[in-house]
Protein backbone atom coordinates (compact mmCIF):
# COMPACT_ATOMS: atom_id res chain seq x y z
CA UNK A 1 0.00 0.00 0.00
CA UNK A 2 1.52 3.25 -0.88
CA UNK A 3 1.80 6.09 1.69
CA UNK A 4 -0.56 9.08 1.84
CA UNK A 5 2.04 12.18 1.19
CA UNK A 6 2.00 14.81 3.55
CA UNK A 7 4.03 17.82 3.93
CA UNK A 8 4.27 19.03 7.76
CA UNK A 9 6.26 22.37 8.23
CA UNK A 10 7.37 23.42 11.60
CA UNK A 11 8.32 26.03 13.56
CA UNK A 12 8.98 27.23 17.14
CA UNK A 13 9.45 29.98 18.75
CA UNK A 14 10.60 32.05 22.42
CA UNK A 15 10.48 35.15 23.98
CA UNK A 16 13.68 34.67 25.94
CA UNK A 17 15.29 31.09 26.55
CA UNK A 18 13.76 29.93 28.98
CA UNK A 19 10.62 31.79 28.35
CA UNK A 20 7.03 32.27 26.83
CA UNK A 21 7.43 30.00 23.80
CA UNK A 22 5.36 29.11 20.90
CA UNK A 23 4.80 26.98 18.11
CA UNK A 24 3.11 26.63 14.64
CA UNK A 25 2.67 23.66 12.23
CA UNK A 26 1.07 23.73 8.54
CA UNK A 27 0.04 20.09 7.53
CA UNK A 28 -0.20 19.99 3.46
CA UNK A 29 -2.18 17.04 1.62
CA UNK A 30 -3.34 16.84 -1.75
CA UNK A 31 -4.11 20.41 -1.81
CA UNK A 32 -5.82 20.97 2.16
CA UNK A 33 -3.67 22.65 4.52
CA UNK A 34 -4.04 22.57 8.06
CA UNK A 35 -2.38 24.91 10.88
CA UNK A 36 -2.30 23.83 14.61
CA UNK A 37 -0.07 25.90 17.11
CA UNK A 38 0.28 26.14 21.27
CA UNK A 39 2.25 27.61 23.50
CA UNK A 40 3.25 27.74 27.04
CA UNK A 41 4.41 30.29 29.74
CA UNK A 42 7.86 28.66 30.70
CA UNK A 43 10.03 26.59 28.07
CA UNK A 44 12.52 27.19 25.92
CA UNK A 45 12.91 27.14 22.06
CA UNK A 46 14.45 23.76 21.42
CA UNK A 47 11.21 22.32 23.27
CA UNK A 48 8.96 24.49 21.38
CA UNK A 49 10.79 23.45 17.67
CA UNK A 50 10.29 19.91 19.10
CA UNK A 51 6.64 20.28 20.55
CA UNK A 52 5.93 21.52 16.59
CA UNK A 53 6.90 18.52 15.15
CA UNK A 54 5.29 16.13 17.70
CA UNK A 55 1.75 17.50 17.56
CA UNK A 56 2.32 17.79 13.48
CA UNK A 57 2.94 14.00 13.43
CA UNK A 58 0.22 13.60 16.15
CA UNK A 59 -2.33 15.00 13.89
CA UNK A 60 -1.54 12.29 11.25
CA UNK A 61 -4.77 9.24 11.98
CA UNK A 62 -2.49 6.64 9.61
CA UNK A 63 1.16 6.16 8.79
CA UNK A 64 2.24 8.68 6.01
CA UNK A 65 5.41 9.81 3.79
CA UNK A 66 6.00 13.06 5.63
CA UNK A 67 8.48 15.21 4.36
CA UNK A 68 8.89 17.43 7.44
CA UNK A 69 10.76 20.97 7.34
CA UNK A 70 12.15 22.57 9.62
CA UNK A 71 14.16 25.39 10.75
CA UNK A 72 15.55 23.53 13.33
CA UNK A 73 19.05 21.87 12.78
CA UNK A 74 18.60 20.83 16.59
CA UNK A 75 15.69 18.78 15.39
CA UNK A 76 16.97 18.19 11.96
CA UNK A 77 20.57 17.06 13.13
CA UNK A 78 19.23 14.78 15.82
CA UNK A 79 16.60 12.93 13.96
CA UNK A 80 18.40 13.02 10.74
CA UNK A 81 21.76 11.76 12.40
CA UNK A 82 20.64 9.55 14.85
CA UNK A 83 22.03 11.76 17.94
CA UNK A 84 18.49 11.13 19.42
CA UNK A 85 18.47 7.82 19.06
CA UNK A 86 21.98 7.18 19.94
CA UNK A 87 21.11 9.40 23.43
CA UNK A 88 18.41 6.81 23.88
CA UNK A 89 20.49 4.05 23.56
CA UNK A 90 22.70 5.50 26.36
CA UNK A 91 20.05 6.34 28.78
CA UNK A 92 19.50 9.85 27.74
CA UNK A 93 22.85 10.54 28.14
CA UNK A 94 24.96 12.50 25.45
CA UNK A 95 29.06 10.80 24.07
CA UNK A 96 30.53 12.76 26.97
CA UNK A 97 28.66 11.48 29.24
CA UNK A 98 26.00 14.88 30.30
CA UNK A 99 22.10 14.33 29.91
CA UNK A 100 20.69 14.99 26.67
CA UNK A 101 18.13 17.90 26.89
CA UNK A 102 14.30 17.09 26.54
CA UNK A 103 14.61 13.21 26.82
CA UNK A 104 10.73 12.93 27.02
CA UNK A 105 9.81 15.23 23.83
CA UNK A 106 12.40 13.43 22.27
CA UNK A 107 11.30 10.13 23.30
CA UNK A 108 7.86 10.79 22.03
CA UNK A 109 8.80 12.26 18.68
CA UNK A 110 11.46 9.03 18.07
CA UNK A 111 7.89 6.94 18.73
CA UNK A 112 6.39 9.17 16.54
CA UNK A 113 9.01 8.79 13.54
CA UNK A 114 8.61 4.37 13.90
CA UNK A 115 5.19 5.08 12.53
CA UNK A 116 5.48 7.36 9.26
CA UNK A 117 8.51 7.44 6.24
CA UNK A 118 9.67 10.93 7.58
CA UNK A 119 12.17 13.00 4.94
CA UNK A 120 13.77 16.01 6.36
CA UNK A 121 14.59 18.91 4.58
CA UNK A 122 16.25 22.04 6.85
CA UNK A 123 15.07 25.29 5.92
CA UNK A 124 17.61 28.54 6.68
CA UNK A 125 15.03 30.44 9.10
CA UNK A 126 13.60 34.10 8.70
CA UNK A 127 14.68 33.68 4.64
CA UNK A 128 11.42 34.36 3.02
CA UNK A 129 10.19 30.41 2.99
CA UNK A 130 6.48 31.26 2.94
CA UNK A 131 5.34 28.45 4.83
CA UNK A 132 8.39 28.69 7.69
CA UNK A 133 7.27 32.33 7.88
CA UNK A 134 3.71 31.63 8.63
CA UNK A 135 4.54 28.88 11.25
CA UNK A 136 6.78 31.69 12.78
CA UNK A 137 4.04 33.77 12.71
CA UNK A 138 1.80 31.38 14.59
CA UNK A 139 4.58 31.07 17.07
CA UNK A 140 5.38 33.75 17.87
CA UNK A 141 1.60 34.50 18.15
CA UNK A 142 1.27 32.09 20.42
CA UNK A 143 4.08 33.20 22.98
CA UNK A 144 2.46 36.23 23.09
CA UNK A 145 -0.15 34.88 24.77
CA UNK A 146 1.75 33.92 27.47
CA UNK A 147 3.98 36.62 27.98
CA UNK A 148 3.65 38.37 31.38
CA UNK A 149 2.97 42.11 31.36
CA UNK A 150 4.63 43.66 34.14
Amino acid sequence: MELTKVDLFTDGACSGNPGAGGWGAILRCKGTEKELSGGSEMTTNNKMELTAVIEGLKALNRPCHVTLYTDSKYVADGISKGWAASWKARGWRKKDGKPALNPELWDELLNLCKRHQLEIIWLKGHAGHPENERCDAMAVAQSKKYTKIN
